[in-house]
């Protein structure tokens, strides 16, 4: 009988029996107020435990799995609930496996606390489950003040507005001649208000010297109706505002602190970053972050266009210095979730495109490709290549893709980065371009000839 057309012969791929392999594995359900323990069959009267979460039951859940035989144990990733059981069963020398919920979704049917504990204590036990990637000690550190920093920016910035929403209320239109009203002169005029000055051209004679517009029409928009409630408001929004600036300054302090902890590398990868180049823009830290990061690492992840110290310092937060975890770069990629993920059936791609995730470096490297658009290097150049055939949201995923395996191999090979430049890549585009087109030309039997322009 013939086969049919298209038809292919597939390879049976045989399946073994599933082997147990951690006979020792324990897997814990994790709440808020209890947490569910189960071990393997045999190990003491009961199978299933349940403890509290206070610090004292912690350390009493982990005697027990000791005294059971338990060297590694399973658990979910829920909220933050699983941080202090984690390191707690880590510094007790237990292997930890943290697994996304969505690994261990459990089948359908009846579901309880009991159940679930059981249910990821046999998975584990046959070595389905995958550990997520958790940063080393001082790199989680380094995480958490990074987080908070964020949030409290976020705070700062609430802050702004409630002053902007006062100064409208009055009627004093400072934001239609100043770009940024906590500039040099915003906050010297909004001090001076605040205090009681509320002369125009007095308050319109603090203007600094870079400021665009000039003290006639700036003392214009300060003619406004101060009026009390108002100025209450603007006094207690600049006070809390003040207040952010200052823990900002605090936290920048303590993560100075935190980074001259690290030893330095042996070898570092490339000459440290210029300390004169570094100039201090608004929500940058209080301190030189190009060689902090730099004393962790090595390298100059600065060289690479598009990373800022402040969007190097998201990365490395999440990522680390070792690229170990990741045996190559399409491994690191690929849990960035910026390489495809095609969903192939019956032989035919179904569904195809990146993965949404929540991953913070995955967001940076996208913030920092989205900021090549304009940019005179080969990075940009590429950018603007792909946008033109495949629009704005794949050039900033391809962009970003290109970025990761750059940060991977500098931080891995220890190596710099060396721009080629937009004339550059647009040159081996060219060349390119005109290989192929000889390659199709020589299939049709033809012959392509250079016109005496070119």
């Amino acid at each position: 009988m013939s086969k049919k057309r298209g038809e292919s012969k597939k390879k049976a791929v045989g399946i073994d029996a599933l082997e147990q392999i951690n006979l020792n594995a324990a897997g814990i359900d994790i709440g808020a107020e209890e947490n569910y323990v189960a071990v393997p069959k045999g190990r003491d009267e009961e199978t299933v435990r349940s403890f509290l979460t206070f610090t004292a039951d912690l350390h009493q859940l982990a005697d027990w799995l000791a005294a059971c035989g338990v060297e590694t144990v399973a658990m979910e990733s829920t909220g933050v609930y699983w941080i202090p059981l984690f390191e707690i069963l880590e510094s007790r020398g237990f292997e930890v496996y943290l697994v996304n919920a969505r690994h261990i979704k459990n089948v359908s049917g009846r579901k309880s606390d009991v159940l679930d504990c059981q249910w990821i204590q046999q998975l584990h036990t046959y070595g389905l489950l995958q550990p997520s990637f958790r940063p080393p000690e001082q790199i989680c550190a380094i995480r958490s003040l990074v987080r908070h920093r964020d949030m409290l920016i976020k705070y700062r910035s609430a802050h702004i507005q409630h002053m902007q929403k006062a100064l409208n209320l009055m009627n004093v239109r400072l934001t239609n001649v100043l770009s940024d009203i906590t500039g040099v002169t915003g906050m010297k005029i909004i001090r001076s208000i605040v205090v009681g000055e509320h002369n125009p051209e007095v308050l319109a004679s603090y203007r600094n010297g870079g400021c665009a517009r000039s003290e006639v029409e700036i003392a214009k928009s300060l003619e406004g109706h101060y009026k009390r409630e108002h100025l209450f408001a603007l006094k207690q929004a600049l006070e809390l505002y003040d207040f952010y600036d200052q823990q900002l300054h605090d936290c920048d302090m303590e993560l100075e602190a935190l980074y001259e902890e690290f030893d330095l590398p042996d070898e570092p990868g490339t000459p440290p970053p210029d300390p004169r180049k570094t100039k201090r823009r608004k929500n940058q830290p209080h301190f030189d972050l190009a060689q902090s990061l730099y004393h962790i690492t090595g390298v100059d992840l600065t060289q690479i266009d598009g990373l800022d110290s402040l969007t190097a310092q998201n990365i490395l937060s999440e990522i680390g210095a070792d690229m170990s975890p990741w045996p190559t770069v399409k491994h690191f990629a690929s849990w960035l979730r910026l390489s495809p993920n095609n969903i192939v059936t019956g032989g035919k791609v179904k569904q195809r495109g990146t993965q949404p995730s929540k991953n913070r470096a995955n967001t940076a490297f996208r913030m920092a490709a989205q900021s090549l658009a304009r940019s005179d290097c080969a990075l940009g150049a590429f950018y603007r290549r792909i946008r033109a055939r495949h629009g704005g949201p794949k050039a900033v995923t391809a962009t970003a893709h290109k970025l990761a395996r750059i940060v991977y191999f500098m931080l891995k090979n220890r190596q710099p980065y060396h721009d080629p430049g937009a004339d550059y890549y647009e040159e081996q585009y060219r060349i390119r371009a005109i290989r192929n087109l000889r390659h199709r030309a020589a299939k049709l039997g033809l012959r392509l000839e250079p016109t005496g322009a070119t």
